[in-house]
């Protein structure tokens, strides 16, 4: 395993972040004398209620606040809430290798359930590319145009 320079890393994680859509501010922090409440974020698009949650490579992203089915949620914009105990209450890893079953719950980011109009041409991009990957490839695509060549020469 690689160490990264501090300035790699940082480069390393504001791309991830930014493939992963995880551009979210911190929290702020209250300090030990600001008894004032702090409300929660809502979207400026759609005005829904967001949570903020720390990645687990130290940026923050916008989550919707319930759970839902898999199943419902384009695989781009699934996240699961893991405890880390000592640094933070929970932080978001997204689902990018793992495939839940079609029942079990994640934690979508906000853009999944977000009304605004680039959000929603978002996800039904990214479901479109969902249903490809998910579709049986022409057989071209797995190289038999090759393959038919090679039996035309070798007889």
């Amino acid at each position: 395993m690689a160490e990264l320079c501090d300035t790699c890393w940082n480069d390393f994680a504001n791309d991830l972040a930014e493939y992963e859509g995880a551009t979210a501010p911190p929290r702020p922090e209250p300090g030990p004398e600001d008894f004032e409440w702090i409300e929660p974020p809502e979207c400026p698009e759609c005005h829904g209620e967001i949570r903020a949650f720390p990645t687990n490579y130290d940026r923050w992203v916008y989550l919707a606040p319930h759970e839902a089915p898999a199943k419902e949620i384009p695989s781009r914009y699934r996240w699961r809430l893991m405890e880390i105990p000592r640094l933070y209450s929970h932080v978001a890893v997204r689902m990018a290798a793992t495939h839940p079953l079609p029942g079990e719950l994640v934690r979508p980011a906000h853009v999944a359930v977000c009304v605004s109009p680039d959000a929603v041409a978002a996800v039904e991009e990214a479901r479109e590319s969902d249903l490809r990957r998910g579709q049986p490839r022409e057989p071209d695509d797995f190289g038999d145009a090759q393959l038919r060549g090679r039996r035309d020469i070798n007889g």
